[in-house]
């Protein structure tokens, strides 16, 4: 059974993402009994003790114990739901953080209206930070310039890069409001508070790329629809979501052949599901609407070279003088 196309979820792309929607599967199941069950009930009492039937009143009520067995089976449903599901998986993916040399970790500060990503750089050391050094503008991050753990550390805004297959251990805060960190296609979601660092941690098991098996199953003629993508540059010959198809530009514009508007919206939102985002789940102010990042899953010998690149700019904007590394 298909989970993720019966109940309209998201991709699925994290190694923990399958208990979660199973859970909500069950929990899906239990809301469907309890809405059809309660539902009949009432139609059933509206019948059974309406005025026409039942003419003179009758004191002595109902005598039935069925209705608190039937409490008494929800109540025994939602207990192995907690125990038997909810409460080993958050022992599993919440209290048991990752404990391997493998690990990547990352912090997040979160910021109105944006996602501030700092990562350790190539001695896997974070440098110290301080919000006396902080600057909007040439130190987002509060960094302490004689701190010399600091020198490869890499900054990105609004842009989330990680390795395929490796767990991610974020620390995450924030630096004025509550937040709320959302992974839709990780099946994280985390609350962000001031004055606290709050991990979570997943691992990835896919990336941000389409196959032609996959835009098949939406567009009839999937190799046309596929060469005009990559001519116009949403993605790549490998599927590799590209800038103008995470921005989703004028998708309006494009001239598919023989395709419908109905065809057209569904290769639309088919596209939209691999445009990995970063969202925030708490309203946050008034322009909560516009707070979010994109995420970007790649090889790891891709992300390496990513970090690299960023170090070397770091780097040469350091000795420009113009940069937050100064």
């Amino acid at each position: 059974m298909d989970l993720i196309k019966l109940l309209h979820l998201p991709v699925m792309a994290s190694s923990h993402g399958h208990e979660l929607d199973f859970m909500i599967f069950l929990v899906h199941l239990l809301m469907i009994a309890l809405f059809v069950g309660w539902g009949a009930f009432f139609l059933f009492t509206l019948v059974r003790f309406n005025k026409w039937a039942n003419p003179k009143a009758n004191y002595y009520g109902v005598k039935s114990h069925v209705s608190s067995y039937l409490e008494i089976s929800v109540a025994v449903v939602e207990t192995i739901l907690l125990i038997g599901f909810s409460i080993p998986f958050w022992v599993k993916q919440v209290n048991a953080l990752p404990d391997r040399p493998d690990k990547l970790e990352i912090k997040i500060i979160a910021e109105q209206y944006a996602w501030n990503i700092h990562y350790p750089g190539a001695d896997q050391i974070f440098g110290k930070t301080d919000m006396k050094f902080y600057d909007k503008q040439s130190n987002p991050l509060g960094r302490d310039p004689s701190d010399p753990h600091g020198k490869d550390d890499v900054y990105s805004l609004n842009q989330l890069h990680l390795p395929l297959g490796k767990p991610v251990l974020i620390h995450l805060t924030s630096r004025d409001v509550m937040h709320s960190f959302a992974l839709p296609v990780m099946r994280v979601k985390q609350d962000v508070i001031p004055g606290m660092s709050i991990p979570t941690w997943f691992t990835p098991t896919k990336t941000g790329s389409i196959t032609r098996k996959e835009l098949s199953e939406v567009a009839k003629d999937a190799d046309t629809v596929w060469a005009k993508l990559v001519e116009l540059g949403y993605i790549d010959a490998g599927g590799t979501l590209q800038t103008k198809a995470r921005a989703l530009e004028k998708f309006e514009d494009m001239e598919l052949t023989d395709v419908s508007p109905k065809e057209k919206e569904d290769i639309y939102n088919f596209i939209q599901q691999y445009n990995f985002q970063i969202g925030c789940a708490q309203l946050c102010g008034i322009g909560h609407y516009k707070m979010k990042g994109f995420l970007t899953i790649e090889p790891e010998e891709t992300f390496n070279a990513w970090i690299k690149s960023q170090e070397e700019t770091s780097s040469s904007d350091s000795e420009g003088g113009d940069s937050f590394w100064n």
